[in-house]
């Protein structure tokens, strides 16, 4: 599946448009991270673009998040270790993450959000205005944006990256692509 079929389906499933600037988000972070460490850049991209995919028929029901999503992968014919990660960044499933990739999926979900949330607050609501600085402080405050697992954000450590260097270029790949979220 390329990077153009895998949007297609997406959005005959996802009709949120927030999930889906989510879902991209991921999609850049995760394309980002490969090119740090070495990895397949487009594998990568795909994890991030599709680990949400069965998010509206699951959303009210947790325990199989990622689950049906997973399958709904397996089924298309994508590459297992794709399919594995989509399945374990759901944590409630208390599944191991094995490789690199399951990890950075695990940590740049929540890290998403947070940089979202810190765009929308700052007085242009625009991405290119957020300074890591600005980040860094947001991620220290507890009481904002709450749904950001501080916890979850900093298992970037497991993927051989400080926290620091994480949030640098998580920010930096949202920015490349801030157009098309929206910010």
């Amino acid at each position: 599946m390329n990077r153009e079929e895998a949007l297609a389906y997406v959005k005959e499933y996802v009709k949120s448009e927030n999930l889906i600037n989510h879902m991209l988000s991921v999609e850049a972070i995760m394309r980002g991270l490969a090119k740090r460490l070495g990895q397949d850049e487009e594998k990568w991209a795909l994890t991030g673009l599709l680990h949400d995919i069965d998010y509206e028929m699951t959303g009210d029901k947790p325990e199989e998040h990622s689950i049906v999503g997973a399958k709904m992968l397996e089924d298309r014919g994508l590459d297992p270790e794709i399919v594995y990660a989509v399945k374990v960044h759901n944590e409630i499933h208390g599944l191991p993450r094995n490789t690199l990739l399951d990890k950075a999926l695990f940590a740049a979900d929540p890290l998403s959000g947070l940089i979202t949330a810190v765009a929308y607050v700052i007085p242009s609501k625009k991405l290119e205005d957020v300074q890591l600085k600005s980040l860094k402080k947001k991620f220290k405050d507890k009481a904002f944006a709450r749904g950001a697992d501080r916890d979850q954000i900093k298992t970037c450590e497991e993927i051989g990256l400080t926290l620091d260097e994480f949030l640098e270029i998580s920010l930096e790949e949202m920015k490349k692509i801030a157009d098309q979220i929206g910010l």
